[in-house]
């Protein structure tokens, strides 16, 4: 069981097709390096002093705090995006935003509407912005495809 509020984060995505919305939603796990873990999504609060790793320090199975957004299609040819921002504040002692954001389109346009929300989030808290990461992730649907941004929390 863990103890107090995540130490660490991790930011991903993936894109994946497969035969049915749920078999293209876990290619796009899995794409993202994230298909061996249960996904718990939770609201979008970056513990203070959260630190970024580049690899997930999680045992295959464990259950791991995500804030994800997704899409699935049908529709060959449509273009999926998923992207999701971390905004880290000035004060360490003060949590940091993340903000998720899916839509059919240019992952260009969905990472900047992503990127503004969690400027707009640190705001509304009056929190000075250290630095705001971002990752997004677009496909094109050959037959049923799915894209995935998350940040896992541990």
């Amino acid at each position: 069981m863990q103890q107090g509020p995540p130490g660490r984060y991790f930011i991903t995505v993936g894109a994946g097709e497969g035969s049915t919305p749920l078999n293209a939603f876990d290619a796009a796990l899995i794409k993202a390096g994230i298909g061996h873990y249960n996904l718990v999504k939770v609201t979008s609060i970056c513990p203070p002093g959260a630190v970024r790793s580049e690899v997930i320090e999680a045992l295959p199975g464990s259950v791991v705090p995500t804030a994800f957004a997704s899409i699935q299609s049908s529709m060959p040819e449509e273009l999926i995006s998923a992207a999701v921002a971390a905004a880290i504040a000035k004060d360490e002692r003060l949590p940091g935003l993340i903000m998720e954001y899916s839509a059919r389109g240019h992952k260009s346009e969905v990472e900047e509407i992503v990127r503004t929300m969690a400027q707009n989030g640190m705001e509304m808290r009056g929190y000075e912005i250290a630095r705001i990461e971002s990752m997004a992730v677009e496909h094109r649907v050959k037959k049923k495809g799915c894209v995935i941004a998350a940040v896992l929390l541990w």
